[in-house]
């Protein structure tokens, strides 16, 4: 998600009406992994949300969404990139709305290989989604999770969250060109995840893989079936 010291600068310049977003429905498991050293002296480290055989699902209740349903595919995600000094106010643990960051995380994903031509078909649905509505997603999202207790209300930090997203950093990146090829997981990633998770559907192969790196869990949250 969006690096937090700038979300401090830039919160009040994005418009998103969290106070109204409607609760959806979350289903199926938020599994991610740690595979690497942080980038660029930024965040914790590189992580991985990683699909199961119930993978993570949000159905929107919001009637003017363009997009019904969210299920990311694997990706890189960051969670909220909280510094380490910053964590210590209630809301911002970098993984405290994890699924919010991570639904806001693939519809940026999806948006980038929209941008370069190169959309499968699940990331081609959010083609039609205007900028604004991604920072909509994560406020429904938050508030999904609040209402269903599976975080604790909070009067801050789910506002100050949603106005980030919506703000000037945000929309450059929903813009970007050319990162579609460059933030796919790398094989030696997946690699890592096969190790560590053989029976994941979606890393199942067949194939024997060598001893090597494994990767580590840091994350999972079951919301139950559809």
């Amino acid at each position: 998600m969006l690096r937090f010291l700038a979300f401090l600068a830039l919160a009040a310049c994005g418009a998103v009406d969290y106070d109204h977003a409607p609760v959806g429905k979350l289903s199926g498991t938020v599994v991610v992994m740690w595979v690497g050293e942080t980038q660029a002296g930024e965040g914790d480290g590189r992580f991985v949300y990683v699909p199961s055989a119930t993978p993570l699902r949000f159905e929107r209740a919001n009637a003017k969404a363009t997009l019904k349903t969210i299920q990311p595919e694997m990706m890189y995600t960051d969670g909220g990139s909280i510094p380490a000094l910053t964590q210590v106010f209630k809301g911002f643990s970098p993984w405290g709305y994890a699924p919010a960051y991570i639904l806001h995380d693939w519809l940026f994903v999806a948006r980038k290989c929209v941008n370069d031509n190169s959309a499968n078909s699940d990331q081609a649905a959010v083609a039609q989604m205007p900028f604004a509505e991604s920072a909509t997603v994560a406020a429904e999202v938050i508030q999904t999770l609040i209402a269903t207790h599976t975080v604790a209300p909070n009067d801050i930090a789910p506002q100050l969250i949603s106005a980030a997203v919506a703000g000037p950093i945000a929309k450059s990146r929903w813009n970007e060109e050319g990162a579609c090829a460059r933030d796919k997981v790398k094989p030696a990633h997946i690699d890592m995840i096969r190790r560590a998770l053989p029976a994941l559907s979606t890393a199942r192969t067949g194939q024997r893989l060598a001893k090597g790196p494994v990767a580590q869990i840091v994350q999972v949250i079951d919301f139950g079936a559809p």
